[in-house]
């Protein structure tokens, strides 16, 4: 019973913590990668599709990233999608071929992403620590129904707390990294 409710939460904040490389992963640095793009949803015959459904996306270079679409009747929803997305990058058309080409980060910028980046964590900070206080809950209801002894519960609390610190650990070496990406070019 304990061993569930632990596995329960470990998964919990395993997945809280790969939303969380997510969210930071569309942050974007100074160098382009595919990634950037993963968010974004592009109109293929009446449906939204992710990008890389409908296109190839490869980097060229340092700052920019090609996007070479299946058909060539995509190259205009693919412009409109990424020209509506919430990266602030114009796209280059030539042919069936789509740049972007990023700028360099000025100053402002990179601290208002560092910023962002900040809060991304703090919510995943949050969402391991509301699956701790559900998880404590449920042994705590085990209690109420004697379901389990005062002492398995605290034990199991213990684990618990672990187990929290320990993903709390990782969302802080995430948010390092991050920190270092977008502080360096």
């Amino acid at each position: 019973m304990i061993d569930e409710i632990e596995q329960d939460a470990e998964a919990r904040m395993a997945k809280s913590l790969e939303a969380l490389r997510q969210a930071l992963a569309r942050i974007r640095t100074g160098r382009a990668h595919p990634s950037l793009l993963d968010h974004i949803l592009v109109n293929y015959y009446g449906s939204e599709v992710p990008l890389k459904q409908v296109a190839n996306i490869t980097v060229e270079d340092a700052r920019t990233l090609a996007i070479t679409p299946w058909e060539k009747s995509m190259v205009q929803p693919i412009e409109k999608a990424i020209l509506q997305s919430d990266l602030g990058i114009n796209p280059n058309t030539a042919g069936a071929v789509i740049r972007i080409i990023l700028p360099p980060l000025t100053e402002d910028r990179r601290k208002a992403l560092i910023k962002r980046a900040r809060q991304e964590g703090e919510q995943g900070r949050v969402a391991i620590r509301n699956i701790r206080r559900d998880a404590n809950a449920s042994l705590k209801e085990m209690v109420k129904e004697k379901m389990i002894s005062e002492d398995e519960e605290r034990r199991g609390q213990e684990h618990i707390q672990k187990l929290t610190d320990r993903f709390i650990k990782q969302v802080d070496q995430l948010l390092e990294e991050k920190e270092r990406d977008l502080i360096t070019l």
